[in-house]
């Protein structure tokens, strides 16, 4: 048992840096609106994407939860990683009324029978634990935010370094031509008075 533990402490450990400090109390039922990271080659973009929560399982790093929405008439269901790094924002726009915790019955409802009943006269997106922020949450936000400002200055360098190996490639082919035409046309000059002679 002690060894057992031992495993889910280190496990914990290793985890809770990679936790998000800040995210608003919701489940089942809720309307939440999701903005994701999507990287394009060097450039990143923002995509929403909002629907309701239809089921959230797991715990720590590995917590997700299945947003549902219908997009031209079809139902969509997307699994999303909670702790996720390209999770930029999780916002609940509704809250809704539901006494399951698996709403998979939505599903075979379409139109009004789909809708959720909402909740009115809660308190907003955060409860009391997430709303205050510990030194260790601002201690922890701080540093994302210098990795993230370290990262791109290191991308901004590479680069950078990179412009300046291909203009010196370019130059050294350029001299390179320069220098086989000169001897061509030296060698040209050379046949000229032989050619002459015979």
């Amino acid at each position: 048992m002690r060894l057992a533990g031992s495993a889910q402490d280190l496990i914990r450990a290793v985890e809770a840096p990679q936790l998000k400090a800040r995210l608003p109390r919701f489940g089942p039922g809720d309307t939440v609106r999701v903005t994701f990271r999507i990287p394009e080659g060097d450039k990143e973009r923002l995509q929403l994407y909002e629907g309701i929560v239809i089921a959230r399982r797991g715990g720590g790093t590995r917590e997700m939860v299945t947003v549902r929405k219908i997009s031209f008439g079809i139902g969509v269901e997307r699994q999303i990683p909670l702790h996720s790094p390209f999770v930029a924002k999780f916002e609940v726009v509704t809250r809704g009324k539901a006494r399951r915790a698996k709403l998979y019955y939505l599903r075979d409802r379409t139109g009004k029978a789909s809708r959720v009943k909402q909740q009115f006269g809660e308190a907003g997106g955060m409860d009391a634990a997430s709303a205050q922020e510990t030194p260790e949450m601002v201690a922890a936000s701080a540093a994302e935010a210098e990795a993230r400002v370290a990262a791109d200055k290191e991308k901004a360098t590479a680069k950078a370094a990179e412009k300046q190996a291909a203009k010196a490639k370019e130059k050294d082919e350029k001299e390179k031509a320069k220098a086989a035409k000169k001897e061509a046309a030296k060698a040209a000059k050379a046949k000229e008075p032989e050619a002459a002679k015979a």
